[in-house]
Protein backbone atom coordinates (compact mmCIF):
# COMPACT_ATOMS: atom_id res chain seq x y z
CA UNK A 1 0.00 0.00 0.00
CA UNK A 2 1.34 3.27 -0.55
CA UNK A 3 0.00 5.14 2.24
CA UNK A 4 1.59 3.19 4.75
CA UNK A 5 4.57 5.08 6.54
CA UNK A 6 6.58 1.77 7.36
CA UNK A 7 7.33 -1.42 4.93
CA UNK A 8 9.38 -3.60 6.94
CA UNK A 9 8.92 -3.73 10.98
CA UNK A 10 10.84 -5.24 13.70
CA UNK A 11 8.30 -5.16 16.60
CA UNK A 12 9.57 -5.69 20.43
CA UNK A 13 6.54 -7.20 22.96
CA UNK A 14 7.25 -8.13 26.46
CA UNK A 15 6.51 -11.59 27.99
CA UNK A 16 4.67 -9.39 30.37
CA UNK A 17 2.16 -8.40 27.91
CA UNK A 18 0.64 -11.52 27.85
CA UNK A 19 -0.03 -12.07 30.61
CA UNK A 20 -3.13 -9.80 30.82
CA UNK A 21 -4.20 -9.21 34.28
CA UNK A 22 -2.47 -12.04 35.36
CA UNK A 23 0.33 -12.30 37.37
CA UNK A 24 2.20 -14.85 35.17
CA UNK A 25 2.19 -17.02 32.21
CA UNK A 26 0.39 -16.58 28.91
CA UNK A 27 -3.58 -15.75 28.54
CA UNK A 28 -4.90 -16.96 25.72
CA UNK A 29 -7.63 -14.19 24.67
CA UNK A 30 -4.14 -11.59 24.87
CA UNK A 31 -1.97 -13.72 22.88
CA UNK A 32 -4.88 -14.11 20.27
CA UNK A 33 -5.62 -10.06 19.98
CA UNK A 34 -1.82 -9.50 20.02
CA UNK A 35 -1.79 -12.15 16.91
CA UNK A 36 -5.12 -10.06 15.48
CA UNK A 37 -3.46 -6.58 15.45
CA UNK A 38 0.04 -8.49 14.04
CA UNK A 39 -2.42 -10.50 11.20
CA UNK A 40 -3.88 -7.29 10.09
CA UNK A 41 -1.05 -5.19 9.51
CA UNK A 42 0.76 -8.58 7.77
CA UNK A 43 -2.65 -8.27 5.50
CA UNK A 44 -1.24 -4.45 4.49
CA UNK A 45 1.81 -6.36 2.66
CA UNK A 46 3.74 -5.36 5.66
CA UNK A 47 6.85 -7.23 6.64
CA UNK A 48 6.84 -8.05 10.18
CA UNK A 49 9.35 -9.93 12.37
CA UNK A 50 8.76 -9.52 16.21
CA UNK A 51 11.33 -10.03 18.92
CA UNK A 52 9.64 -11.42 22.22
CA UNK A 53 10.77 -11.18 25.49
CA UNK A 54 10.16 -14.07 28.52
CA UNK A 55 9.27 -12.05 31.85
CA UNK A 56 5.42 -13.53 31.78
CA UNK A 57 8.01 -17.09 32.88
CA UNK A 58 11.48 -15.86 34.07
CA UNK A 59 13.42 -13.10 34.47
CA UNK A 60 17.39 -13.69 34.18
CA UNK A 61 17.99 -10.35 36.40
CA UNK A 62 15.66 -11.14 38.96
CA UNK A 63 17.06 -14.59 39.45
CA UNK A 64 20.31 -13.32 39.49
CA UNK A 65 19.73 -10.64 41.74
CA UNK A 66 18.36 -13.39 44.24
CA UNK A 67 22.03 -15.07 44.01
CA UNK A 68 21.74 -17.86 40.56
CA UNK A 69 24.70 -17.36 38.51
CA UNK A 70 23.66 -14.75 35.93
CA UNK A 71 24.82 -16.48 32.89
CA UNK A 72 22.37 -19.79 34.12
CA UNK A 73 19.61 -17.44 34.72
CA UNK A 74 19.64 -15.29 31.42
CA UNK A 75 19.80 -18.72 29.42
CA UNK A 76 16.66 -19.71 31.22
CA UNK A 77 15.10 -16.50 30.04
CA UNK A 78 16.25 -17.18 26.50
CA UNK A 79 14.26 -20.67 26.61
CA UNK A 80 11.32 -18.86 28.16
CA UNK A 81 11.26 -16.73 25.03
CA UNK A 82 10.87 -19.65 22.59
CA UNK A 83 8.04 -20.81 25.39
CA UNK A 84 6.40 -17.16 24.06
CA UNK A 85 7.54 -17.60 20.36
CA UNK A 86 5.48 -20.87 19.72
CA UNK A 87 2.39 -19.59 21.68
CA UNK A 88 2.72 -16.66 19.45
CA UNK A 89 3.35 -18.28 16.30
CA UNK A 90 0.21 -20.93 16.81
CA UNK A 91 -2.15 -17.97 18.12
CA UNK A 92 -0.94 -16.21 14.17
CA UNK A 93 -1.41 -19.54 12.10
CA UNK A 94 -4.74 -20.25 13.48
CA UNK A 95 -6.46 -17.48 12.02
CA UNK A 96 -4.58 -17.64 8.79
CA UNK A 97 -0.88 -16.12 8.99
CA UNK A 98 2.33 -17.80 7.59
CA UNK A 99 4.78 -17.32 10.16
CA UNK A 100 8.61 -18.88 11.00
CA UNK A 101 10.17 -19.18 14.27
CA UNK A 102 13.92 -18.75 14.40
CA UNK A 103 16.07 -19.01 17.61
CA UNK A 104 19.13 -17.85 18.58
CA UNK A 105 19.97 -21.36 20.74
CA UNK A 106 19.69 -24.28 18.09
CA UNK A 107 16.92 -26.58 18.55
CA UNK A 108 15.77 -27.69 15.35
CA UNK A 109 12.94 -30.04 16.22
CA UNK A 110 11.25 -26.55 16.88
CA UNK A 111 12.51 -23.58 15.51
CA UNK A 112 14.97 -22.87 12.61
CA UNK A 113 18.43 -21.76 13.62
CA UNK A 114 18.74 -17.69 13.33
CA UNK A 115 20.58 -17.26 10.00
CA UNK A 116 20.14 -13.53 8.50
CA UNK A 117 19.56 -13.88 5.24
CA UNK A 118 17.32 -16.70 5.61
CA UNK A 119 14.88 -14.18 7.85
CA UNK A 120 14.85 -11.95 5.14
CA UNK A 121 13.76 -14.29 2.58
CA UNK A 122 11.46 -15.06 4.52
CA UNK A 123 10.02 -11.57 5.01
CA UNK A 124 9.69 -11.13 1.46
CA UNK A 125 7.67 -14.06 1.13
CA UNK A 126 5.36 -12.70 3.12
CA UNK A 127 5.75 -14.57 6.01
CA UNK A 128 5.72 -13.11 9.67
CA UNK A 129 9.53 -14.18 11.62
CA UNK A 130 9.17 -14.78 15.30
CA UNK A 131 12.91 -14.12 16.65
CA UNK A 132 13.00 -16.12 20.08
CA UNK A 133 16.22 -16.73 22.79
CA UNK A 134 16.97 -13.15 22.57
CA UNK A 135 20.87 -12.54 21.04
CA UNK A 136 21.67 -16.31 22.63
CA UNK A 137 24.34 -14.68 24.51
CA UNK A 138 23.70 -13.93 28.52
CA UNK A 139 24.15 -10.64 29.66
CA UNK A 140 22.08 -9.33 26.89
CA UNK A 141 18.45 -8.10 27.01
CA UNK A 142 15.83 -8.70 24.79
CA UNK A 143 15.24 -4.74 23.69
CA UNK A 144 19.01 -5.34 22.76
CA UNK A 145 18.20 -8.29 20.76
CA UNK A 146 15.33 -6.32 18.70
CA UNK A 147 17.72 -3.67 18.26
CA UNK A 148 20.19 -6.06 16.95
CA UNK A 149 17.45 -7.83 14.84
CA UNK A 150 16.02 -4.28 13.47
CA UNK A 151 19.76 -3.41 11.95
CA UNK A 152 20.40 -6.77 10.51
CA UNK A 153 17.15 -7.68 8.87
CA UNK A 154 17.51 -3.39 7.51
CA UNK A 155 13.51 -3.15 8.79
CA UNK A 156 12.70 0.85 8.79
CA UNK A 157 11.67 1.18 12.32
CA UNK A 158 11.77 -0.73 15.65
CA UNK A 159 8.54 -0.40 17.55
CA UNK A 160 8.63 -0.95 21.21
CA UNK A 161 4.86 -2.55 22.39
CA UNK A 162 4.43 -1.52 26.29
CA UNK A 163 1.40 -1.30 28.15
CA UNK A 164 0.81 2.16 27.96
CA UNK A 165 0.48 5.19 25.10
CA UNK A 166 4.17 6.07 25.10
CA UNK A 167 7.13 7.72 26.56
CA UNK A 168 6.41 9.23 30.45
CA UNK A 169 8.42 11.24 32.72
CA UNK A 170 7.44 9.23 35.36
CA UNK A 171 5.18 6.10 35.51
CA UNK A 172 1.46 7.26 34.71
CA UNK A 173 0.08 4.19 36.35
CA UNK A 174 1.63 5.82 39.74
CA UNK A 175 1.37 9.11 39.04
CA UNK A 176 -2.18 10.37 37.40
CA UNK A 177 -2.19 13.65 35.39
CA UNK A 178 1.52 12.98 34.21
CA UNK A 179 1.88 14.09 30.29
CA UNK A 180 3.05 12.03 27.46
CA UNK A 181 6.07 13.17 25.69
CA UNK A 182 5.15 13.02 21.84
CA UNK A 183 8.90 12.65 20.43
CA UNK A 184 12.64 12.17 21.90
CA UNK A 185 16.08 12.33 20.79
CA UNK A 186 18.38 9.32 22.01
CA UNK A 187 20.35 11.51 23.93
CA UNK A 188 17.67 13.17 25.91
CA UNK A 189 16.62 8.99 26.40
CA UNK A 190 19.99 8.06 28.04
CA UNK A 191 20.38 11.78 29.75
CA UNK A 192 16.83 11.47 31.22
CA UNK A 193 16.79 7.36 32.22
CA UNK A 194 14.02 7.23 30.62
CA UNK A 195 12.32 3.51 30.77
CA UNK A 196 11.92 3.03 27.20
CA UNK A 197 14.57 0.22 26.66
CA UNK A 198 18.05 -0.38 27.98
CA UNK A 199 21.11 2.01 27.43
CA UNK A 200 22.82 -0.87 25.43
CA UNK A 201 19.54 -0.86 22.84
CA UNK A 202 19.21 2.92 23.10
CA UNK A 203 22.87 3.23 22.20
CA UNK A 204 22.67 0.68 19.36
CA UNK A 205 19.48 2.41 17.84
CA UNK A 206 21.49 5.75 18.11
CA UNK A 207 24.68 4.60 16.49
CA UNK A 208 22.54 3.43 13.60
CA UNK A 209 20.09 6.19 13.28
CA UNK A 210 17.00 3.77 13.37
CA UNK A 211 13.70 5.08 14.57
CA UNK A 212 11.91 3.49 17.64
CA UNK A 213 8.57 4.22 18.20
CA UNK A 214 7.06 3.35 21.77
CA UNK A 215 3.28 2.47 21.66
CA UNK A 216 0.24 1.26 23.37
CA UNK A 217 -0.72 -2.70 22.23
CA UNK A 218 -3.00 -3.35 24.52
CA UNK A 219 -5.31 -1.20 22.29
CA UNK A 220 -7.00 -2.95 19.62
CA UNK A 221 -5.59 -1.12 16.09
CA UNK A 222 -2.78 0.88 17.65
CA UNK A 223 -0.20 -0.97 15.69
CA UNK A 224 -1.85 -0.21 12.63
CA UNK A 225 -2.16 3.21 13.39
CA UNK A 226 1.85 3.57 13.98
CA UNK A 227 1.89 2.27 10.17
CA UNK A 228 0.16 4.70 8.74
CA UNK A 229 1.80 7.61 10.24
CA UNK A 230 -0.97 8.59 12.50
CA UNK A 231 0.31 10.24 15.28
CA UNK A 232 -0.15 7.63 18.29
CA UNK A 233 2.64 6.71 20.70
CA UNK A 234 6.33 8.37 21.49
CA UNK A 235 9.11 8.40 18.68
CA UNK A 236 12.51 8.30 19.13
CA UNK A 237 14.68 9.02 16.85
CA UNK A 238 17.63 12.00 16.17
CA UNK A 239 15.52 14.66 15.24
CA UNK A 240 14.88 17.88 18.00
CA UNK A 241 11.63 18.39 19.33
CA UNK A 242 11.90 21.72 17.55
Amino acid sequence: MSDVKYKRILLKISGEALMGGASFGIVPEVIASVAGDIYEVDQLGIEVAVVIGGGNIFRGLSASSQGMDRASADYMGMLATVINALALQDALERIGAQTRVQSAITMREIAEPYIRRRAVRHLEKGRIVIFAAGTGNPYFTTDTAAALRAMEIQADVLLKATRVDGVYPADPEKTPGVEKIDRLTYLEVLQRQLKVMDATAISLAMDNAMPIVVFNLTKPGYLKQVIMGEPVGTIVDGQDND
